[in-house]
């Protein structure tokens, strides 16, 4: 079973200050720089099987106190989870919250635990999106594994075929002998994919695109010759409710399809020599905005990273139904509501093309504040002209100097358009689009005037 990587910098830390060493002697028991145990306790690097070994050895140390944090998420566990709307008027801090961590392990665990289940629609108290979704952010959403064997295996097909597409389907025919019939909407039904075992068939809609196409035999190879690989790490999840597992495995078999379809070497080559274009990147792989904007996050292979993107995916009514924030840091995904005034919310009336907006997020306890985003509205898989969204990519604006769709782009902090978390966690005074008080803000109400918005307010527990 593949191991994910341990981020366990406050359980290295408390052990140091139990042996009452310092940095230079811990790290020298070690047999590590001073340096790189910084590194670690601060949870910007992960805990190598050999420093693992060194620590059991050295301090005789149960190594299951080092996963400890990793349940929690780290830091960066806690703070998503403090980013919760019910904590805005307590603004907890990055610091706090490593402090919190480092004296109160328990207690933090406690914390997390509790929020994690609060809440939950399901019966069983379990939310399998949530689950779903923090398991994602411990991987960062990067699984090593998967991204060199979907490498390997498009280098393989690559042998006999110049492109992806015709390749996957020559080695379902050959190797697992599928033919590939493209069928009626009205045969299909519901279904954009099915597999006909009995007929050997792999069956796609018509209303498929070239690239959903693509991807979706992709897909199928996952299934077929990597099933017991994703199975593995989904199982190795540990969720106490089947659909969070069937929805994990579920994101794996589609991660897999994608580096297959953009294997990690080529595309991060492609990204970087095209300034990260996003219609060159889809021309060259045979992909669509959101399979790429996804690809773009995932980019944290070690001695070969990317720059560390964000995604997210939004309705007509603003809800997020997808958001990936790889090793971005944007806790403003965290958010149930979003501001009008970000460009997502006008990707439905401009149709096609992008819209790039540098975004100055107001309100945020921690992360990054200053975004360049890109915007497109994309359809729905198999539903062109009826489902529509909105997906944005995002990036820091101090790392945004190589995008290609940057250039004419002001990137000072003083240019970008100030975005609150939603009305009712937004503190900005004489918002034209508010339609909501921020919550705990104390109203006032004045006879003799009336402001551009009714609402009128002070900071929070104020008169």
């Amino acid at each position: 079973m593949t191991e994910r990587a341990i981020y366990a910098g406050p359980a290295l830390r408390r052990l140091r200050k139990r042996e009452e060493l310092t940095q230079a002697a811990m790290a020298a028991r070690l047999s590590i720089s001073a340096s790189y145990l910084n590194l670690l306790e601060r949870n910007q690097r992960p805990l190598s099987a050999r420093v693992i070994v060194q620590v059991v050895e050295q301090f005789d140390f149960d190594p299951r106190a080092l996963k400890e944090d990793e349940a929690i998420g780290g830091i960066d566990g806690l703070l998503r989870r403090f980013a919760d709307e019910r904590f805005a008027d307590l603004s907890i801090g990055r610091d706090e919250a490593a402090e919190l961590l480092s004296a109160a392990p328990n207690a933090a665990a406690a914390f997390a635990r509790m929020f994690d289940s609060a809440g939950a629609e399901r019966t069983n108290g379990v939310d399998p999106l949530r689950a779903t979704r923090r398991e994602i952010e411990r991987w960062r959403n990067h699984f090593a594994d998967l991204d060199e064997a979907a490498e390997r295996l498009a280098d393989e097909m690559r042998m006999s075929r110049a492109e992806i597409g015709p390749a996957m389907a020559e080695r379902l025919r050959d190797r697992h002998q599928l033919a590939i019939r493209i069928l009626p909407r009205d045969v299909m039904g519901n279904a954009v994919r099915r597999l006909d075992l009995h007929a050997r068939q792999l069956q796609l809609s018509e209303m498929l695109d070239p690239a959903s196409r693509t991807f979706n035999l992709a897909v199928q190879l996952a299934q077929l010759e990597h099933g017991d690989a994703i199975a593995n790490i989904a199982g190795g999840a540990q969720f106490s409710d089947s659909a969070a597992r069937h929805m994990f495995e579920r994101h794996l078999t589609a991660y897999f399809a994608a580096a297959l379809v953009m294997p990690y070497g080529r595309f991060l080559r492609a990204c970087e020599a095209s300034g990260y274009d996003m219609l060159l990147l889809m021309r060259r792989f045979g992909a669509g905005f959101e399979q790429v904007a996804h690809r773009m996050t995932t980019l944290q292979r070690v001695g070969q990273r990317g720059l560390p993107f964000f995604m997210a995916r939004f309705d007509r009514a603003g809800q997020i139904s997808k958001r990936f924030a790889g090793a971005s840091g944007a806790t403003m995904l965290e958010s149930d509501a979003s501001c009008p005034l970000w460009s997502v919310h006008r990707a439905f009336e401009r149709g096609e093309g992008y819209e790039v907006q540098a975004i100055l997020v107001d309100g945020l306890d921690s992360g990054p504040d200053h975004w360049v985003t890109i915007t497109a509205a994309v359809a729905g898989t198999g539903a062109t002209g009826t489902a529509r969204f909105a997906v944005v990519l995002g990036l820091e604006a101090r790392l945004a100097e190589p995008l290609i769709h940057a250039r004419g782009i002001s990137l000072r902090r003083e240019d970008a358009m100030p975005v609150g978390l939603g009305c009712a966690r937004c503190f900005r005074q004489g918002c034209l689009q508010r339609s909501l008080p921020p919550r705990g803000a104390a109203l006032r109400f004045d006879r003799s005037m009336r402001g551009i918005t009714p609402f009128q307010f002070g900071e929070p527990g104020t008169g």
